[in-house]
C-alpha cells in the first residue's frame, strides 16, 4: 500500500482568520480560499501538503491532542520566530511544560504549538518540524501510522515515536500521553491513497482503523477513519480535501 501524508486539517471559526497567521508565520502561501476553506501550501515539500483551514462553528475547548512544532536554525532565529508569531497574534501557553528550551505559544484561536530550539533532525524539514499526536502508546502509534502514511520510523525512546519524511516535510511524531481523548479532534490528518480509495480503505481497517461518523454527511468523497487510539483522519479520493 502506497499512502502519502496530505494535509494536516484545522478546524476553525475563522478559517480566513488562522489561515493568514500561519501563512504569514510559516512563510507559506495561500493556495486556496472559498468561504469555508483556506488552504496555506508548502513550498518545500516533494508532493502537495497544505495547512488546511475549515469552518466549524462549535468553539475550542480543552488542549489539542495533535499540535504542530515549528523549526529554528539558530537562537536568534527561535526568538524572531516567537516574536512574529505574538505580534501575528499568538501567546503564550501554559500545558505544564515547565522549563524547556521550546516556547509553547497558541494561535489566535488558541490551538497550541511550539516553537522549538534548533535540532539536527528537523533541519531538512522547512519551516514546520513536526504534527506532534498525542497517545497512550508512541510505539505502537508509529507501528501503525508507518504503514498509514507510508513512511519509516526513524526513533522511538518509549515517550516519543517519530515517522521520518523525505526533505521538505514535517516529522509525524506520537507523544506518551495519559489524558484521554475527548470528543472530535480539532486537528486531523488527511492522507492520499496514491491509488485506489476502497482498496486503501480496506486495508486500513484491517490494520485497525474503523470508519467514524463524525457528521461527514454522504455526499462527501473522503472516508473518515479512527486510528486504534481513537484519533479520526481522512482517506482522500483524487485529492480532494477531508
Amino acid at each position: 500500500m502506497t499512502n502519502r501524508l496530505a494535509n494536516v486539517v484545522v478546524d476553525g471559526t475563522d478559517p480566513r482568520r488562522l489561515a493568514r497567521f500561519w501563512s504569514e508565520l510559516l512563510g507559506w502561501p495561500v493556495a486556496h480560499e472559498s468561504d469555508d476553506e483556506v488552504d496555506v501550501r508548502s513550498p518545500h515539500a516533494p508532493w502537495t501538503f497544505d495547512l488546511v483551514f475549515g469552518s466549524v462553528p462549535e468553539p475550542r475547548s480543552g488542549k489539542n491532542r495533535i499540535h504542530l512544532d515549528l523549526a529554528s536554525s539558530s537562537p536568534g532565529h527561535q526568538l524572531e520566530l516567537v516574536e512574529r508569531a505574538v505580534l501575528l497574534g499568538a501567546r503564550p501557553a501554559d500545558v505544564g511544560q515547565y522549563a524547556v528550551p521550546w516556547v509553547v505559544l497558541a494561535d489566535p484561536e488558541g490551538n497550541e504549538f511550539c516553537v522549538l530550539e534548533p535540532r539536527e533532525e528537523y533541519a531538512e524539514a522547512g519551516a514546520l518540524a513536526a504534527v506532534v499526536v498525542d497517545v497512550p502508546d508512541p510505539s505502537a502509534a508509529a507501528e501503525f501510522w508507518s504503514g498509514v502514511a507510508g513512511l519509516p520510523v526513524g526513533r522511538d525512546d518509549g515517550t516519543v515515536a517519530g515517522l521520518r519524511p523525505p526533505p521538505g516535510l514535517p516529522w509525524l511524531e506520537f507523544l506518551r500521553s495519559t489524558a484521554p481523548k475527548t470528543g472530535k479532534d480539532r486537528l486531523h490528518l488527511d492522507v492520499d491513497p496514491v491509488g485506489d480509495q476502497a482498496a486503501a480503505v480496506a486495508e486500513l481497517e484491517r490494520r485497525g482503523a474503523a470508519r467514524v461518523d463524525v457528521g461527514q454527511g454522504p455526499e462527501v468523497s473522503w472516508v473518515v477513519l479512527a486510528d486504534p487510539w481513537g484519533g479520526e483522519f481522512c482517506v482522500l479520493r483524487s485529492g480532494v480535501t477531508g
